[in-house]
């Protein structure tokens, strides 16, 4: 059984996007790979082919490898709810919200069903490349570890790990790591590699010798500053706290709160990259832009939390001159619920029961439900011939006067969604409307905008490949596929 595990000397080292260019890699040379990673914790998710959930960065890890996403490829994932919970989500099933403190001391558990699943995906392919979590040098939480070194002496999988030398530090991270891991983990280890650099690669030569020197570990190799990874869909919410700002001859403005739980932001990726728009994501603490066209309320894992907290930031009363202005709204998923005039937990589904009063812009209520939708769909435009394929990810179900005036027609279901009277505030469950060239051009259009039509699909794909390409001169890759067990 072929295997490889990249873990990293920390969260955001780039761990997602080399696995992703190395299923892609491996998969250009004919060979049948199956992306892996025992334990996640992401509020990004996807829908599987099996009708499941798992961490969005698996199903880009799958596309990678040119197979659709099953629940096997992330067993485990964490959806946190709070600073000290989350929703657990095993083989794509919710079974319960968790206290950080109740998960750690139960996760142990969770590791023969975890080894069971990558004997699946190991039975049906030539390797397996699998992603860690965080970084194993953080030992205090070794003990029932699932995710890195706990997962990798279960599994007998060998390890590389990454540096990220963009955010400083990495000599001492990778010497660092050796000191604090005990022999056994230690043994795990057959190499490392530099991510993220920038410039000439020359003048870190004396810096690769001294991690050598301080770790014993090969050097496997340098990679640089992947341009591309900036098309691919990201994970976790830190991608969203750089600058924004107008781009040059944008004709519209799109802002996005970032609510404190926000989820599936990668939905609108596909907006990013249209030189027609400036899409801009407004943290805690700053107004929503007066001059905005459109205003995105997103997904989110906690709705009625998350509606406080866009009250505490004042965004209500932002939103509702921005309407008064004449602007308009969409709200995709968590972000349709709370665009109607109430929602209600009964059943105390995200947190004690209770409920509160929506932002009224929408006629219509939702009662949140244990029962959770995941379920690929497509469809098109009420009104309208483009087509789109997305997906259904929530609790909750929706009734009210608006649904007489739906924002889309579901293949198969008939109308979803809802639109005010006026036009200008809709909302949805479904996730990825943008992917699609069609229905994109088609929603920028009707806010003065072109498009370029392309669907975003063929441009996550083309950075793929560039990815793997440039991973292909930057790493010792005979030496990875020794390290993981192909035969030569």
């Amino acid at each position: 059984m072929a295997a490889l595990m990249l873990q990293g000397c920390g969260s955001d080292v780039g761990k997602s996007v080399l696995t992703a260019g190395l299923c892609r890699l491996f998969a250009n040379r004919g060979l049948t790979v199956r992306p892996f990673k025992p334990q996640n914790m992401s509020n990004n998710a996807a829908v599987t082919a099996d009708g499941g959930e798992i961490g969005r960065a698996q199903a880009l890890q799958a596309l990678a490898c040119r197979t659709p996403p099953t629940v096997h490829m992330n067993p485990v994932l964490l959806k946190p709810q709070s600073d000290v919970g989350a929703q657990v989500i095993v083989r794509g099933r919710m079974i319960g919200a968790r206290s950080a403190r109740d998960y750690q001391g139960g996760k142990a558990a969770l590791l023969s069903l975890i080894l069971e699943s990558h004997h699946l995906l190991a039975a049906e392919s030539d390797l397996v490349l699998v992603e860690g979590a965080g970084s194993p040098a953080e030992v205090n939480l070794r003990s029932g570890d699932v995710a890195n070194m706990g997962f990798a002496l279960a599994a007998q999988v060998p390890v590389v790990l990454v540096g990220d030398i963009d955010r400083g530090h990495v000599i001492a991270a990778l010497a660092g790591a050796k000191a604090v891991l005990d022999e056994a983990d230690r043994a795990a280890i057959h190499g490392f590699l530099i991510n993220k650099f920038r410039g000439d690669p020359t003048l870190f030569d004396d810096g690769r010798r001294a991690i050598i020197e301080h770790t014993g570990w090969p050097d496997l190799g340098l990679v640089p500053w992947l341009a591309a990874a900036a098309r691919l869909p990201a994970e976790d919410a830190v991608v969203l706290q750089g600058p924004g700002g107008r781009g040059r001859g944008a004709k519209v403005r799109i802002a996005v709160p970032m609510l404190s739980r926000i989820a599936n932001f990668d939905d609108f990726d596909p907006l990013r990259h249209e030189p027609d728009v400036e899409l801009g994501f407004v943290p805690p603490g700053t107004a929503l832009p007066g001059d905005a066209d459109l205003v995105i309320l997103p997904g989110t894992k906690a709705t009625l939390a998350d509606l406080a907290f866009l009250r505490a930031q004042g965004w209500d009363i932002d939103l509702a001159a921005h309407v008064r202005r004449g602007g308009r709204v969409l709200g995709v998923c968590g972000g349709y619920q709370m665009l109607g005039t109430r929602i209600a937990d009964p059943q105390g589904i995200e947190g004690p029961p209770g409920g509160a009063t929506g932002l009224g812009l929408l006629d219509v209520q939702t009662v949140l439900t244990g029962e959770k939708t995941l379920q690929a769909v497509r469809g098109r435009a009420d009104g309208g011939a483009a087509t789109w394929e997305g997906y259904e990810m929530h609790v909750g179900r929706t009734t009210g006067a608006g649904l007489s005036r739906p924002f889309l027609q579901i293949e198969g279901e008939g109308p979803h969604g809802a639109v005010s009277a006026d036009g200008r505030v809709a909302g949805a469950y479904v996730h990825g409307l943008f992917q699609a060239g069609g229905f994109r051009r088609a929603f920028l259009e009707g806010l003065g905008a072109a498009s370029s039509g392309l669907d975003h699909g063929a441009v996550v794909d083309q950075a793929l490949d560039a990815i793997a390409e440039a991973l292909e001169r930057a790493l010792d890759i005979p030496a990875l596929a020794r390290i993981a067990g192909l035969a030569a």
